[in-house]
C-alpha cells in the first residue's frame, strides 16, 4: 500500500504520493512575471527558495478560475531525467490522504495530452468516483 494526497482541480480528483509532497499551504501572495507562459502563475518564497507555481487550471486545459482567494498551493519534488526539482502547484482543494495498492491502479491509454501525460500513474475507481 501506498500513501496519496487527493487533490481536485474543477471538481476532478487527483492524486499524488505523499512521498512527493512536501507541505500544502494556503493560497498566499504570487509574485507574478512580466511575459510567463500562461500555466506559470509566478514564483513563491518557499523556506528560502524561490520555487515556480504552476497554474494547474491552465496546463490541464480547464477555465480559468476568477476567485484568488481560494484555493491551495502543494509543494512537491519530482525527478525527471536523474534531476530532483522542488516546484509548487495551485489547486482547487486538498480534500483527503489515501492508501492505495499498486495493482488498485488501473493503467490509462495515451490519450493525446497536450501536458506531460508521463506523469499520469494511472486511475483509480472508487466508490463511483475517478482520481488521477
Amino acid at each position: 500500500m501506498n500513501t496519496y494526497l487527493v487533490f481536485s482541480i474543477e471538481r476532478q480528483k487527483f492524486a499524488v504520493s505523499v512521498t512527493m509532497v512536501l507541505e500544502v499551504l494556503q493560497k498566499q501572495l504570487i509574485t507574478h512575471i512580466p511575459a510567463a507562459p500562461a500555466h506559470l502563475l509566478g514564483i513563491i518564497n518557499f523556506r528560502g527558495e524561490i520555487l515556480p507555481v504552476y497554474n494547474t487550471r491552465q496546463k490541464f486545459n480547464y477555465s480559468v478560475s476568477t476567485n484568488e482567494n481560494s484555493g491551495f498551493i502543494i509543494v512537491f519534488d519530482f525527478i525527471k531525467n536523474d534531476e530532483k526539482f522542488t516546484v509548487a502547484a495551485e489547486v482547487d482543494t486538498v480534500s483527503d490522504v489515501i492508501e492505495i495498492a499498486d495493482q488498485q491502479i488501473i493503467e490509462v491509454p495515451d490519450l493525446g495530452l497536450s501536458f506531460e501525460s508521463n506523469f499520469i500513474k494511472g486511475a483509480l475507481k472508487q466508490n463511483n468516483d475517478i482520481k488521477i
